[in-house]
């Protein structure tokens, strides 16, 4: 499973240290800290001319509602509140600034990236899973294609001509990795952003790649 995944995703780190953090998950999922409340609503950003940008810092007057994209039900509001004591695990571990969990939806205006649950600062709900979007976002190139991306240095990726979509300008490094269904199939993405160079190191990237390895058995039925 381990040794599958980083083949798929294209992520460098230690089988071991993964195979450690997994353990951790799984025993904190286990305890009476591994559920937290169920989120269905949350604040978001006011987007730009043409929707493709935030407007960091300006908020829409109406919260976000999940159940317009997934059924409000029991069985639901049970899997949202593991993902949300995902999220807790993973920043308790790994000290990120924001992190996402998002899975591939299909909306009236097509498949797109949807936040199931987050930390940090309010940011987009939704992103096109379109070729055009993923020139601009790291977020949707990684669900189109499956692989990783870790930038550890965002000011030095952008001026090499890489793409991306800057939501909190004080974000310094990014990794985005790909989740997988029972057949392989890229299932959704997970999103860690910190305010600092070069902390994507193997284990912080063993904690996520344990994340992303179990959050698919806990992705809310629509």
């Amino acid at each position: 499973m381990i040794t599958s995944y980083l083949s798929l995703s294209g992520v460098t780190t230690s089988p071991s240290l993964v195979e450690q953090a997994l353990a951790e998950l799984d025993a904190f999922l286990n305890s009476e800290q591994g559920t937290s409340n169920a989120v269905w609503s949350y604040l978001i950003p006011e987007l730009g001319e043409g929707g493709s940008c935030s407007l960091f810092g300006q908020l829409q007057d109406a919260p976000f509602e999940l159940e317009s994209y997934i059924n409000n039900n029991q069985e639901n509001k049970v899997l949202l509140e593991k993902l949300n004591a995902i999220v807790q695990f993973v920043v308790d571990k790994t000290q990120v600034d924001w992190f996402g969990i998002y899975a591939n939806t299909l909306t009236p205006e097509g498949e797109q990236l949807l936040k199931l649950a987050y930390h940090g600062a309010p940011s987009r709900p939704l992103f096109p899973l379109t070729e055009d979007f993923a020139k601009i976002s790291n977020n949707v190139q990684v669900a189109l294609s499956s692989k990783g991306r870790v930038v550890n240095d965002v000011a030095e990726y952008v001026a090499q001509g890489g793409e991306y979509y800057t939501c909190d300008p004080k974000v310094q490094s990014e990794a985005c990795l790909p989740m997988f269904d029972n057949i392989s199939g890229c299932t959704g993405i997970i999103d860690a952003e910190a305010f600092s160079t070069g902390i994507f190191d193997e284990q912080v990237l063993a904690v996520l790649v344990a994340a992303c390895i179990r959050i698919p058995q806990y992705l809310p039925r629509s």
